[in-house]
């Protein structure tokens, strides 16, 4: 009974597939495949599994599409080195809130501009939020902002940012002083 009840508990909580849940996914179906393609199994055994897994991965990269049109080609340009700030800015403003994903590596980019930092500085997603908060290229209103935030330790990132004007470094100088000597 216990565990029907633990079961049924566990149910009902909906989980949220993001896209970096369902890119690992379908990275590791490839990594089945490419293990199948290698096996010593019979060869009805190894087509049969091959094309159930083909079939897997295409179903993830429709997902992937469903949450962002043309996924996999945005996350490339994404995370080019050579893709420019005026570029990673419009891929920003057509970023659908739940693709969590893009958005860390659009603020993670070293050609990422202070707009598109200013986009994700309240985004629901802790990482995405960490990042701008080390961005060198984030606006000092904003990490000043982040800095106050008293939800969230943002302000060591900011501190250790070289972005970070000096008196606004000296008060987080100090504040850690103070945590430290607790």
């Amino acid at each position: 009974m216990a565990n029907k009840d633990l079961r049924k508990k566990f149910s009902i909580k909906k989980v949220f597939r993001g896209t970096q849940a369902i890119l690992g996914e379908r990275q590791h179906l490839r990594e089945v495949l490419r293990s199948i393609q290698k096996a010593k199994i019979p060869a009805e055994r190894k087509q049969s599994e091959k094309r159930t897994l083909a079939h897997l991965i295409k179903v993830r990269t429709q997902e992937l599409n469903q949450i962002n049109p043309g996924w996999d080609k945005k996350f490339k340009k994404a995370g080019n080195p050579k893709t420019t700030g005026k570029e990673l800015f419009r891929l920003a403003l057509n970023l659908p809130k739940d693709d969590y994903l893009l958005a860390r590596i659009l603020t993670e980019h070293a050609n990422a501009p202070a707009e598109l930092l200013k986009l994700f500085v309240h985004h629901p997603y802790t990482a995405v939020r960490e990042n701008v908060a080390r961005h060198p290229r984030t606006l000092p209103e904003l990490l000043a902002e982040l800095a106050d935030d008293e939800n969230e330790p943002l302000w060591f990132l900011v501190a250790c940012n070289p972005s970070t004007p000096q008196d606004l470094r000296d008060r987080l100088r100090e504040r850690m002083q103070r945590q430290s000597s607790r």
